[in-house]
């Protein structure tokens, strides 16, 4: 009897299942025969073959056709994020550079960063941190020598006191107020925010499931909170209240009397906590001087002290932050770090330890640099303050200035269109006069728009000729 072999060959299409036999013989191939079948079903229609004294092999050749429908993905998101607002600063300066990198000549001012090189005493400990392999994870707090040179720094310049296990470092000081947030906010209550704030602030309170509470500032009080309004608004929801000095977008800084009004307020409220943002801290300029909310009278326990080293050092790109406060909520922003990103890089902080290390304030690296950001703001609140219907603040500190174009809105440009919002003035100037720079919608403020001078003061002198050419050719409809 001959001896046979049988071989399965699927074959799959989208439509139906198709089976089929071929008979082999040694050389030959004798017959295909096809079977049809169904799910989980098969039917052998015929098989003929001539019996000759060899060996055959039967092979099965399975075609397979689905009947089933395309199944649809889930694509939905969690209404949380989308409660969220895409950063505009970021929107904006992602747009700029693709213009530069299609060889547009746009003038980028928007982004708020130095644009000088990390100090070489700092950027020397990175690299010799590399070299001495000290590249793996740190303790998910900050190494021990890098939180104790953050406590030493923070009671010689701030007059507030701190343990290592009081401080907690992140990836930057972004990660460090978010943490914060997620840390001491229920679904429901509130975060009070004066306005002009930063634009991450409202959507961080949102993530947490709180309710950014917005108290507007006025350019004529230096975008300054009115203790008045602040207590006018407070409840018994009232969680935390961000207070940014020296502030971005605005540049102004809170003096210590303003402060201490503020502080009283919150006194007497027994949930009210106070995330003082003092990433601009040494830029900052005289008489203009900074004070530290922890430090006044009764306010240590009350605040969550954020702080970095992206501005005043330059160092953006190595993503390092911190937060000082009590030990129960820093103890709790290091919960959430440990199930997120974990201790910030090893390299980073060895820089930091550096950049604390070079002196008061950060010693004279620093101090030219803010020499050059008060001779840039000097320069542009001359300039700007020549044109007509524009209304400013100067700053006392960081290097944004938040400008009043709203005398503007209402004028048609030709070739563009109506000119209606800081928005559609911004998308005016970058199309114009080939700038970009921010509206201050972004920033809770639509008669405004910032101006970033952390750039050569010959690109700010470039970028100011072209808005005021731009400026010139608009119909402004009001001029006061």
């Amino acid at each position: 009897m001959a001896g046979y072999s049988l071989q399965a060959s699927p074959s799959i299409s989208s439509k139906s299942t198709h089976l089929g036999l071929e008979l082999h013989s040694d050389s030959t191939s004798l017959r295909s025969i096809p079977i049809s079948s169904q799910p989980h079903h098969f039917s052998f229609k015929s098989l003929e073959t001539t019996r000759t004294p060899q060996s055959y092999r039967l092979s099965v050749v399975v075609r397979a056709q689905s009947s089933s429908v395309k199944m649809e993905i889930d694509t939905s998101l969690s209404p949380r994020v989308n409660s969220v607002k895409p950063s505009k600063t970021v929107a904006i300066t992602d747009q700029a550079t693709a213009l530069v990198q299609a060889g547009v000549p746009v003038i980028r001012l928007a982004a708020g960063e130095p644009d000088f090189d990390t100090p070489s005493v700092i950027a020397e400990a990175g690299i010799n941190a590399i070299r001495e392999g000290y590249t793996r994870y740190t303790p998910n707090a900050g190494t021990l020598e890098l939180r104790t040179a953050i406590c030493h720094k923070l009671k010689e310049e701030n007059g507030i006191s701190y343990t290592p296990d009081q401080i907690v470092v992140s990836n930057g000081a972004k990660q460090s107020i978010l943490q914060a947030i997620l840390a001491v906010c229920s679904p429901g209550d509130e975060v009070i925010i004066p306005s002009p704030f930063w634009v991450s602030y409202p959507e961080m309170a949102r993530l947490a499931d709180a309710t950014p509470v917005i108290l507007p500032t006025g350019i004529s009080e230096n975008f300054l909170l009115d203790p008045k309004v602040l207590e006018s608004k407070l409840t018994e929801k009232s969680r935390v209240l961000i207070l940014c000095s020296p502030s971005n977008p605005t540049g102004s800084v809170y003096p210590r009397s303003l402060l201490e009004e503020i502080a009283k307020i919150v006194a007497k409220h027994p949930r009210l906590l106070v995330l003082s943002d003092e990433i601009y801290e040494h830029i900052i300029y005289a008489p203009a001087t900074h004070t530290s909310f922890a430090s006044l009278p009764g306010m240590w326990d009350r605040t969550l002290t954020v702080n970095g080293f992206s501005k005043a050092f330059a160092m953006t790109g190595w993503r390092l932050g911190y937060l000082a406060g009590p030990k129960h909520f820093v103890a709790a922003c290091g919960k959430i770090q440990s199930q997120s990103t974990s201790g910030a890089s090893s390299i980073s902080q060895k820089a930091g330890v550096a950049a604390l290390g070079l002196g008061y304030a950060g010693g004279e690296a620093v101090a030219t640099m803010v020499r050059a950001f008060r001779e840039r703001r000097d320069f542009l609140v001359k300039s700007f303050g020549e044109l007509e219907g524009v209304k400013i603040s100067e700053p006392q500190g960081a290097f944004y200035l938040f400008l009043d174009f709203s005398s503007y809105y209402g004028g048609e440009a030709e070739g563009f269109g109506l000119i209606k919002d800081s928005e559609s003035l911004c998308r005016y100037l970058l199309d114009k006069a080939q700038v970009a720079i921010v509206p201050g919608g972004a920033f809770g403020d639509d008669t405004c728009i910032r101006i970033s001078y952390a750039a050569s003061l010959s690109t700010l002198q470039a970028a100011a000729e072209r808005i005021k050419r731009a400026v010139i050719c608009l119909r402004p409809a009001v001029h006061v």
